[in-house]
């Protein structure tokens, strides 16, 4: 059992020779993609040794327990550890989401519902960004365009583990569940009259890594500048600062205009651009997966919701996994993990289940 285990022994300890090279780290993309490897496979490694050591404890024991009956006890104690053991080494080594070691861009964009859409997708930005926060990400705003209330009609976000997190930890494999519709219930700051409206906002989750390789060709690239502009239209500065890029072979736009310098417009539009190509590339190679991120709803329409918050009963539902809770208020502020675990724990179920429970 586990005798591909041992693969990944040599891979670690080639790993670990490799990370006491001081000449490593002088390539600073190279130090953190074996850093990250590493760190994947550290709790592996770990688990199947006391999987290991718990196997030839409990043999030693059961030989002993011959004479003396009061190791026969230990050793069953033993091999009831090390089947604890061989079950958390199976998840372990179920496949994993090869971008789940990325960083994020957030897209939040409002749908349905006006203002009020656009106040709840506010609402979403500072919910993330607290969740972020209480995490220890780092977090950037890259493009964002305000409504006429302070609210965002379209806001996008760049969210970074701060150096090398333990496998599962990263910012993308904790995140990749928020893709697609956010239904809100609630009396809208606009109405007059106390009727509980309900709106939409859509989240689009996006990895951002250097370890998926994407080429884009300059002369596929369509860049204009223009003239950035607030609420309503508003005049903010009178440079042609904004940027607006267009890969033509795919038909994807994007603008970008929260900087003042035209080539830190770019720079942020480049970053969205990429990685939304990543995105489009892992879709066309797996189109036929169904795992969660590949099923992140593209268009702002409340009848595909996946989550709605009910603000009069102070209530969260998450409809993919029939989560439910009564914390709205807390869930806003950032105490996002129940939720964000709750859909990990119903993918790795899914998984398992796949594969026949690990056997």
């Amino acid at each position: 059992m586990f005798e591909s285990v041992e693969g990944l022994v040599a891979e670690y300890a080639d790993l670990e020779a490799q990370l006491a090279d001081p000449a490593v780290h002088t390539d600073q993309s190279r130090s953190r993609r074996l850093g990250r490897r590493y760190a994947e496979l550290r709790p592996v490694i770990a688990t199947y040794r006391s999987w290991k050591q718990a196997g030839e404890d409990a043999a030693a024991a059961r030989e002993l327990g011959a004479d003396d009956p009061g190791f026969r006890a230990e050793a069953e104690a033993l091999l009831a550890e090390q089947a604890e053991l061989a079950d958390k080494l199976h998840v372990m080594l179920l496949p994993r989401d090869v971008l789940d070691d990325s960083d994020v861009i957030l897209e939040i964009k409002a749908g349905e519902g006006g203002e009020e859409s656009a106040l709840f997708a506010g609402d979403l930005l500072r919910m993330y960004l607290r969740y972020a926060e209480r995490r220890g990400w780092r977090t950037e705003v890259l493009e964002a365009e305000q409504s006429d209330l302070g609210g965002y009609k379209d806001v996008t976000v760049a969210v970074k583990a701060k150096g090398t997190v333990e496998p599962g930890e990263a910012p993308f494999a904790r995140l990749k569940y928020e893709g697609g519709v956010h239904r809100v219930q609630r009396v809208p700051a606009t109405e007059s009259q106390g009727r509980i409206h309900t709106s939409a906002a859509g989240v689009l989750v996006l990895p951002e890594t250097e370890d998926v390789e994407v080429e884009i060709d300059p002369n596929d690239l369509r860049i204009d500048v223009y003239r950035s502009s607030g609420p309503g239209g508003q005049s903010v500065n009178t440079t042609d600062s904004a940027v607006r890029i267009t890969h033509i072979p795919t038909g994807t736009v994007v603008s970008c205009q929260n900087e003042k310098s035209q080539l830190q417009n770019k720079e942020s539009a480049m970053r969205i651009l990429r990685a939304r190509l990543i995105a489009l590339a892992e879709e066309a190679a797996a189109k036929d997966a169904s795992d969660a991120r590949r099923l992140q709803v593209r268009t702002v329409d409340r009848s595909e919701r996946i989550r709605t918050y009910n603000f009069p009963e102070n209530r969260i539902s998450d409809h993919r996994v029939g989560f439910k809770a009564y914390n709205l208020d807390a869930v806003l502020d950032g105490e996002l993990e129940a939720l964000v675990q709750a859909c990990v724990d119903a993918d790795l179920a899914a998984r398992m289940a796949a594969l026949g429970g690990g056997e």
